[in-house]
Parts: C-alpha cells; structure tokens; sequence
C-alpha cells in the first residue's frame, strides 16, 4: 500500500471549549492555521488524549476530525483518533473518519477492559479488517492498564495497513526490543514517541518523531529536534532537547493537558478550560508553569 509521509513532529491538537464548555470550533480553526503556517509542525493528530477525546460526544468527536481534515486541506497529513475500549465504537469512529478524508487512524489501546495479549490481537485485527486507512497503535499503558507487549506489536506490525506505533509506555527497553526488529523490516513501520521527554532518546535509538503535546508550547524547537535527528545532527538536536527538558517536566506537572491548556491561555492562544473531571491547576503549579514559560521567552 502506499502511505502519506508521517515522520517529524505531529502536534495531538488540543479540542479548545468556550467558557460554557461547548467546542470553539473557530477557535479550533485558529490553531491549526498557527501551528502548520507559523510553527511548522508536520502533522496534526485531532481526538487524541490531549484533544480529551474521552470527554466528547460521539457528534463532537466527528466534528472535531470534520473541522480538522477540512482546515488543514492537505497540507500536512491528518491521523485522527478514533480507538476505544470498544471495538465496535472504534471501527464506528474510524469509518466516519476515513469518509471525511483523515489519511491515518491513531487507535489507542482499549482501556479499562483490561483485555488479554490476544484481545489486543482481535481488537486491532478488526479494526483494520474494517478501513482502508492507514492504523498507528497507540500504546499508553499508564492510561490504560495494560501494557501491549512487544511481541504483540511486531505481530500487528505484519498486517498491511498497520503501518506505525505511537509508544508512550515509557520503556526504553520495550522500544528497543521493537525497533530492532522493525528498522530492519522490508515494509516502513514507523515509531513515533509519544512520551515527550524521551522523544530525543527514540530518535536517536531509530524512532521516526513524535507525536507532541508539549509542541503546543515548544512546537518550533520539537519540530527542529526532529528534523536535526531524522538527518544525523544528534549533538545539535540533543542541545534543543536539554534546552526544552524544563518546560516538557513542567507541562506534565498535573495531568495532561491541564497544563498545556493553561500555557497557552498564558501565550494569547485559545484553549479555555478542561472538562471534567480534569480541572485548572493548582496555584503552585501555575506559578511553575508561568516561571519556566517565562525563562523560554514563550509569555
């Protein structure tokens, strides 16, 4: 099959609310606009955890992919989320969005079920049986309870339309053990991060990016790490990443993305405010956060 480019920084684009919470859908406009023409990033990933795609609606949910792909208009590539602990529901969401013209589905690991090595297997087996689209596997076990294995991954690894990992289990070990294996493979498996603070260390173990939330804050100097990685310059790209290390500690100092949301609110960007049962930062950490926004030039 052939496939969109997916390597560099892909931003998992904050779902911006109004004050009364409902969507601010230009709001939403406004961001992908600031994020591919000013900052640069090389893909946007809407309804992912950081879009707090476990608080909207299913209508809300396919709005937000509608407004994205339609923005966007091709000039970066779009991987909407669209996984659920539900397998029936995920090939739902992912049939909406191949219709409406994503060129990736992100499908997170089903949570709370807490299914078995094979119902990892059956799950993401049937998800792609269902779409043409391209599948990236979304392994978070520190959200989801349960670790999908190595051993699992290379096996969906094998199904054609299965093209891409976003690994956020945190285990450097585990990303080794899978990258020995794919960066050797016939077929392009690429291995995106998704744990920001070890997007330098993937890279330079053979990793093809990441997918960012602290790059709705340090997005130009993500998306230039990415690039001085991809071409061989690790000294130069490891200097950006010390560089940025405080604000990416900084941003994850409540849950995500209460402290991504509240950064930008600081930058003049629109966000507002987090569902429930996320809520505002604390006043300690808001003063962290203001501090070290401060020190980067970014408020």
């Amino acid at each position: 099959m052939e496939f969109k480019e997916f390597s560099g920084c892909h931003l998992p684009i904050i779902t911006p609310f109004k004050d009364d919470f409902s969507l601010d859908e230009d709001g939403l406009r406004r961001l992908i606009d600031y994020y591919i023409d000013e900052i640069g990033v090389n893909g946007i990933v809407p309804c992912g955890t950081t879009g707090e795609s476990p608080t909207l609606s299913n209508e809300e949910h396919d709005r937000v992919i509608e407004i994205v792909v339609a923005e966007v208009d091709g000039r970066v590539p779009v991987m909407a989320g669209t996984g659920s602990n539900s397998t029936s529901e995920a090939i739902e969401r992912t049939k909406h969005a191949q219709s409406v013209g994503v060129d990736a589905t992100l499908q997170v690991a089903p949570y709370y079920n807490k299914p078995t090595q094979a119902g990892f297997l059956a799950h993401f087996e049937a998800v792609a049986a269902a779409t043409e689209l391209p599948i990236f596997i979304y392994n978070i076990p520190g959200r989801t309870a349960k670790n999908i294995e190595p051993e699992t991954i290379l096996k969906l690894a094998e199904i054609d339309n299965i093209i891409g990992l976003k690994d956020a289990a945190g285990d450097l070990g585990q990303t080794m053990q899978i990258l020995a294996t794919t960066k050797n493979g016939a077929d392009k498996f690429y291995h995106m991060s998704g744990e920001d603070k070890l997007t330098y260390s993937t890279m330079c173990l053979g990793g093809d990016g990441a997918v960012a939330a602290v790059a709705h804050v340090v997005g130009k100097e993500m998306t230039e790490m990415c690039r001085l990685a991809l071409a061989g310059e690790y000294a130069q790209a490891r200097d950006i990443h010390y560089h940025i290390l405080p604000a990416i500690n900084t941003l994850f100092i409540e849950s995500n993305p209460s402290p991504v949301k509240e950064a930008m609110s600081m930058m003049g960007l629109p966000a507002g405010p987090t569902r429930l049962p996320l809520v505002p930062l604390q006043p300690g950490s808001r003063e962290k956060l203001k501090e070290v926004l401060t020190a980067l030039g970014k408020i």
